[in-house]
């Protein structure tokens, strides 16, 4: 997991002494889904997306990984509103690293 996830993890923890988990999709809900859509309304769901810089043709398909990431990503934003969770989506642009590198010097060291 990058760096910069992992820095943002460790500050949202020590400023709000709050629990952080990290998963990677698409679809991450998958696995943790009954837990953050079935358990206590006490979350709060922040989703990275990106540009897909290094998109790829799906044999066969219409469209590319990338289109298929981006829908998954909006199905999981979207069952997470379904159930009242509290979201925010944060698209970090054509590159990730960047993006997230941006947020940590925008945000208070703890």
């Amino acid at each position: 997991m990058s760096e910069c996830l992992q820095e943002l993890r460790r500050r949202v923890q020590q400023q709000y002494h709050i629990a952080t988990t990290s998963g990677y999709g698409p679809r991450f809900l998958h696995s943790t889904g009954q837990y953050h859509k079935g358990g206590p309304d006490t979350g709060l769901f922040v989703q990275f997306t990106d540009d897909n810089p290094n998109d790829l043709a799906l044999p066969g398909r219409s469209y590319t990984f990338g289109t298929f990431k981006n829908a998954q990503a909006l199905g999981d934003l979207e069952a997470l509103q379904s159930y009242h969770r509290r979201t925010l989506r944060v698209h970090l642009g054509s590159d990730a690293e960047k993006g997230l590198r941006t947020m940590l010097a925008a945000l208070p060291k703890a």
